[in-house]
């Protein structure tokens, strides 16, 4: 139901915080930063299987990245795609993947700690709210 409110209202994804993970890759990774609106929509599945696994998946419809030309050319961000050995042409669905590794494990991540009521409490111990 949250799912179909989400889109309903407008919402380009019903995850928590794509555009967190695909910001921090873009940088780090010489990305057109720009492209983030466009990339962070999203699509955040999950099921408990029939086995009692708990199972999710995001699909990322829209996800704009390369591997080579552009910013993926300097110095520190040529460097960061090779250590994800994805420089160059023929690995762009390859660092793909790993975008939406980072995002789905940034889901994962914050809907634990939501759930486990950490989130609020790492956040006043660590200064946030001060």
């Amino acid at each position: 139901m949250s799912n179909v409110g989400a889109f309903l209202s407008g919402a380009n994804n019903n995850g928590a915080h794509s555009a967190n993970g695909i910001t921090a890759m873009f940088i780090a990774t010489g990305q057109d930063v720009a492209n983030v609106s466009e990339s962070s929509a999203g699509i955040l599945y999950s099921e408990v299987t029939a086995e009692g696994d708990l199972y999710i998946s995001i699909t990322i419809p829209s996800l704009i990245v390369a591997t080579h030309g552009g910013g993926t050319g300097l110095a520190t961000q040529n460097e960061c795609l090779q250590m994800l050995g994805c420089v160059g042409r023929g690995t762009v669905r390859k660092f793909a993947e790993i975008v939406a590794g980072v995002v789905l494990a940034g889901e994962l991540s914050l809907g634990a700690a939501i759930s486990s009521s950490d989130w609020v409490s790492s956040h006043e111990q660590y200064g946030r709210n001060r």
